[in-house]
């Protein structure tokens, strides 16, 4: 048993979730692997375990997806130890998106008071593609790190996005306005106030800046682990270097230097805008460059570089968790042992040892050695699933 650690995630409960009909797991050993053929259900399962953290899947935005079909609702459930004490979590979704939360039997008005409770690092073969595609994941990728270091994040983004899409609409009415009125005979022209689009830069700028602010200072706390870790992995024969590349680069870190920046570059990009009736300036624009040797690794990288790196950042991500909110949050595994080598994967199992209560999935065992297998409890997953082995 896990004595000496304090985040454990007890039982979870699952009904129409996916292809659960009603599934109810007792977790008892430091490591859980779950072993099965494709497509039974074995990614499911720590879907659940990830949304009760985040709220969020990797694997789909719609909450239609999650619920099984024929059925209108699912819920996820589950019991945690930690430090603080014990903590019942239940998420119900809807099949038309509703949802409902609720925190030891409360239920939560603000989905906000939910993040935080269960931390967990997710690791699947789809996270390659954090170094090989585009922007967007990378950004995707540090706001849920952030979310999970500071639940508040949440909000923040939350906030920047309503006024994005706010300062979005009204570049595009008066593009639509301004074709209007070169059309002949123009109706008198209705334009927006003049300091209507000043004021929505303002907000854009406050906002923003507590994005990039955040961004920028985890990715400093974040990169020297990373580096640690590839290091390691590839036998000091490599330095990982992670870059934060914002939209809106200042020398200075104080929230008033960033905002001037920020008018400055919109004042910049003012006539582009226009011309594309989209905000040009901002954290939807920023970048997160990895660098293996000073060479770019998403265009450079090869593909085990690549498996390094994201290896790397996971356990760079496990550590910087368990700094920041002082436990060792979980640790979800899905469909990576296929991903590594032997030698990458021997690094990450000693990584891991008994530190860290782990969830993995694989199609066969043959990857592990006896001693895992012992401190291990092991469920085969058949069409939804899960019995003891």
């Amino acid at each position: 048993m896990l004595s000496h650690r304090s985040m454990y995630l007890r039982s979870l409960y699952l009904k129409q979730f996916r292809n659960y009909g009603e599934q109810q797991v007792e977790f008892t050993a430091p490591k859980t692997i779950l072993v099965g053929d494709n497509a039974q259900g074995k990614s499911n399962l720590l879907e659940a375990v990830e949304l009760l953290s985040t709220l969020r899947s990797h694997r789909t935005s719609r909450d239609r997806d999650l619920v099984r079909e024929g059925s209108e609702i699912a819920q996820v459930a589950a019991h945690l130890e930690r430090d603080l004490g014990a903590a019942d979590l239940s998420l119900v979704l809807r099949a038309n998106g509703r949802r409902t939360v609720a925190l030891n039997s409360q239920t939560l008005r603000r989905h906000l008071d939910f993040l935080g409770t269960l931390n967990v690092v997710q690791f699947s073969s789809l996270d390659l593609t954090l170094v090989r595609g585009g922007p967007e994941q990378r950004r995707h990728w540090l706001d849920a790190l952030l979310i999970q270091l500071e639940p508040v994040y949440a909000a923040i983004l939350q906030q920047y996005n309503q006024v994005l899409r706010q300062r979005n609409a009204l570049l595009r009415s008066q593009a639509s306005q301004a074709i209007q009125e070169a059309a002949p005979p123009a109706p008198p022209p209705l334009s927006p106030a003049p300091n209507e689009l000043a004021l929505w830069d303002a907000q854009l700028a406050v906002a923003g800046t507590r994005v990039i602010r955040r961004r920028s200072r985890v990715l400093q706390r974040l990169a020297p682990l990373a580096n640690y870790w590839h290091r390691a992995i590839s036998g000091s024969t490599e330095e990982l270097a992670i870059h934060y590349l914002p939209s809106v680069a200042t020398a200075q870190d104080e929230p008033e230097i960033v905002q001037a920046a920020f008018l400055a570059k919109i004042k910049d990009r003012a006539i582009a805008e226009q011309y594309q009736h989209t905000s040009l300036v901002g954290p939807h624009r920023d970048e997160v460059e990895f660098t293996i040797n000073q060479t770019s690794a998403r265009q450079y990288g090869s593909q085990g570089q690549q498996r390094t790196l994201v290896l790397a950042l996971k356990l760079a991500e496990l550590k910087l968790i368990e700094d920041v909110i002082g436990e060792p949050p979980l640790l979800l595994l899905d469909d990576v042992l296929a991903e590594l080598d032997l030698n990458r994967l021997n690094q990450l199992l000693d990584a891991i040892q008994e530190r860290f209560q782990t969830l993995i999935t694989t199609t066969h065992l043959g990857s592990f050695d006896a001693q895992w297998l012992s401190s291990s409890q092991i469920f085969s997953v058949k069409a939804g699933q899960l019995f003891p082995t």
